[in-house]
Order: structure tokens, then sequence, then C-alpha cells
């Protein structure tokens, strides 16, 4: 699960992630609760919104539960005892999913 990140952009919704994760707000809340790495900050009408970096933990969380099949507690002590390791392994993985996509485009162009 690769979303792409405007560099303009500080803060995202959470129906803005739900949308692109394909999920409903609900898990999001939930893995909110459940995931201290997550630390959305909240506007003045007590919406959650989530930093590039959430949303890079939230990829995290998502590739680990939802790709790999952890359970929340697998995913929790996944992160803590190797979540250096992991998010190095798991950028790796984002960034070659982003070469592919871009040389599929210009192999399609040819």
């Amino acid at each position: 699960m690769h979303i792409n990140l405007n560099p303009d952009k500080r803060y995202y919704s959470i129906g803005e992630l739900a949308k692109a994760f394909d999920v409903n707000a609900s898990l999001i809340r939930f893995w909110d609760k459940e995931f201290d790495i997550l630390k959305p900050k909240k506007n003045a009408k007590g919406n959650r919104m989530f930093t590039p970096e959430d949303v890079k933990n939230l990829q995290l969380i998502y590739h680990l539960v939802k790709e790999r099949g952890f359970t929340l507690d697998g995913a929790k002590t996944h992160l803590k005892e190797g979540q250096k390791k992991t998010l190095d392994k798991f950028e790796i993985i984002s960034k070659l999913e982003s070469i592919k996509v871009q040389l599929v485009n210009i192999k399609n162009e040819l």
C-alpha cells in the first residue's frame, strides 16, 4: 500500500486517509487508540489531523496487519522490537513499488 503524500500538505483528515487506504474511518480511529506510534493532532472541533509521519506509520500498520496478517498484538510487538529495521525495509519496498509503477508507465508509452 503506497500513499502518495502531497509535499505541501501538513495534515490529512481521517476521511482522506480512510479513502486512500480504502478502509472505514472507524478502523483508523481504532488503530489510533491501539498504536502509540500514531500521534495525530486534534483541531478545534476535535477531529484528528494526521501528519505525513503519521501517514507513514499508518502505512506500516496497514502493511503488517492487512498485508502480512499480523494480529494487533503481533504488530505492536514487531513495531516495538524492530521498528527502525521494519520501517527501513518497508520504505525500501514502497520505493521499489513506486519505481515499478513508473517503469510500467514508461513501458506502456513505448
